[in-house]
Formats: structure tokens, sequence, C-alpha cells
């Protein structure tokens, strides 16, 4: 059978990541997909029928798809894309026991709550690989804007604070301190980059710090750390997160503020206003808070600025981003202008 492959992002001639050229080989991919037990079952046997490389990240990551034919033994013949993950410097077996343990913990497939990840599937060490089954469903950002996007928002809240009550254990923690060096090196680039903004970049991460020092804290947990709208698949009522590449020890607030932040600024350069989906973002905060308790809430808000903050960033990274950079930079100024005027009236009262 001939094996189409498709590499439209040249991810084969990567030179910091050697076994893609390995894992886009048809041969060799037929030869080790055949006998993926956990798919196929004892007996059965899989046929590859496609490779595609969906994402590549030049040095550090790349995403290839398997169309293939699983024949079985003792069941009905299915055809399955396999969804293999290539990082610089892993080999695959953690990210592998990481989805792993999620879905053994409640997350599979049939889980009552219908909040899933995919199913781990295994890892081809040749290629420095982990598989997952590709799940069905749409991004959540396609229906966020939609007319369910308040119960989605509900949804998401409560896969969230799934994930953070299971405390899988984490190899690595990220604390706000953390949160905030990155956004200095994020602003130190536009600032290299656009030296007009200079000034008020500057300000902007001070009033940052300071909504930071004045944000209580809480203990840490395993949070997603990435969580937004296009780490959610929908599939009716059925949730799939998808992406624990970056699954730490850190603030449940920071996955929610997050994926509210991600929610503004889809509003801002989508939409035409950074209110566009407000109440998403209220029933998305609200039921969260909710689960895991008022004391949250702050540091909710100040991981959204935050977020928000880093988006002055990311808008110059997309050409197509590019004209929102200066309106990213006047609404965070605008939020934390804000956050000073509630703080000082509370004081005066």
């Amino acid at each position: 059978m001939t094996v189409d492959v498709f590499d439209p992002l040249g991810a084969a001639a990567d030179p910091a990541l050697p076994t893609i050229g390995l894992a886009l080989d048809p041969a060799r991919a037929q030869r080790k997909l055949r006998h993926l037990v956990r798919l196929t079952g004892p007996g059965g046997v899989a046929r590859l029928r496609a490779i595609r490389v969906t994402r590549h990240k030049p040095g550090r990551r790349c995403v290839i798809e398997y169309d293939v034919d699983v024949e079985r033994a003792d069941a009905p013949d299915e055809r399955v894309t396999l969804v293999g993950k290539v990082r610089f410097g892993r080999y695959g077996n953690a990210g592998y026991r990481l989805l792993s343990a999620f879905w053994e913990s409640g997350f599979d497939s049939e889980c009552a709550d219908r909040i899933s990840v995919p199913e781990p599937i295994g890892t081809v060490a040749t290629f420095r690989m982990w598989l997952q089954r590709k799940v069905p469903g749409i991004c959540a950002t396609e229906v966020l804007a939609g007319p369910d996007g308040v119960g989605l928002a509900r949804q998401v809240a409560e896969a969230a604070h799934k994930i953070h009550r299971i405390r899988i254990p984490p190899s690595e923690s990220h604390a706000m301190e953390d949160e905030l060096r990155i956004l200095s090196e994020c602003l130190a680039r536009v600032a290299a980059a656009e030296p007009r903004y200079a000034g008020r970049l500057r300000s902007l991460l001070a009033g940052c710090e300071r909504l930071a020092a004045a944000t209580p804290r809480s203990a840490p947990i395993g949070i997603h750390r990435d969580f937004y709208a296009d780490q959610v698949i929908v599939d009716g009522s059925h949730l799939y997160l998808i992406d624990f590449d970056l699954y730490c020890e850190g603030e449940a607030a920071l996955d929610i503020g997050n994926f509210i932040g991600h929610i503004t600024e889809y509003g801002l350069r989508k939409l035409g206003r950074p209110d566009a989906l407000a109440d998403r973002e209220r029933a998305l905060e609200d039921r969260f808070v909710e689960l895991a308790g008022e004391s949250v809430r702050p540091a909710v808000r100040t991981y959204a600025t935050l977020t928000l903050a880093r988006h002055v960033y990311l808008s110059t990274t997309f050409p197509e981003r590019r004209p929102f950079t200066r309106a990213l930079l006047e609404l965070c100024e605008e939020r934390l202008a804000a956050g000073r005027l509630h703080v000082g009236s509370r004081r005066c009262a």
C-alpha cells in the first residue's frame, strides 16, 4: 500500500530534531506502529496509510499524525489517527507516563463527567516519540463565541478543577515569580524591537509586579499551565483536554487566569472589543470560585492581567496580530490603572 507523506513545514530538515526524518519514513514508521498492543490488542496489526506533520516549532517540538487501519483478531476493523509528539531533549517516556496517569485517574473516555484526555497508545524509542489517539471534536475557541459559550465556560472551569484535585505529582514547578520573569523577558524583546514603547513597557512591567506583590498566594498543586481554549476539544457534551507538556506545580488560579486572558485577547482581535465575551469570562471565573473557594478570585484576576501583558509580546510574533500590539498595551495600562484606583478608594473608605 502506498503511504502518503505530507511535510509542508519542512520538519524533516530540522537538525535539532533528527528523529523527525525517521518518523516520516513510511517503511520505518510501519514497522514501529504495526504491533502497538494497546491499539491492536493481541494478534492484531496496524497498517499505515498516511503521515502528516501538523505542527513544528523548529528546534523545539513537532507533532506528526499517522492514519492507520487497525485489524484486530477479536473486534471489528477500525480506522484510527494517532498523534505522535517529539520534543527536543525528551525521549517520549515522560509524556506518555503523564498522560497515562491522567487516563487512569478518571480522565478516560468513559468517565461519568465526560472530561477526558486522549487515550495514550505507546512510545517509539527510535523516534523519541510518544503516541496518543486523536480525539473527535472541535476547538473550544469556536464554541465559546457561540450561543453555548457560557455553558461551555462553566464546564471548562470544572475541567480545570478536576485537573487540580487529581494531584498527579509534577516534576517541575512554576511560581508567580517565574511568570513575572518570563513577562520581563518578553517585554524586553518588544522594547528592543519597538523602542517607541520602551518607557510604557517598563511601566507595564512595574505595574504587573506591584499587582502580583499585592495578590494573596495559594498552596501550589498540579496545574496544566498552558490552559486556554485551543487546549480543549469539544465533542458535544464531552471535553477532551490536550497538551500537558507544561504540566507542573503551581497556583490553580494560573490556569483560569490564563484562560480568561486568552478569551479577552480573542475578543479584542477577532470580535473588535476586549469585553465581547465578558459573560463567558465571568461564568468561567465564578464557577471556578464556586469549586475552589472565594480566596482564589484575586489571583485569577491577577494571572488574567499578566496573561494579557504577555500577549503584548505575542502580538509581535505573528504578522496578523501586529496591528493589535498598541491596543493590547493600552488595555493592560487601563486595567492596572483601574486596579490602583480601586485599591485606593477602598483604603480611603
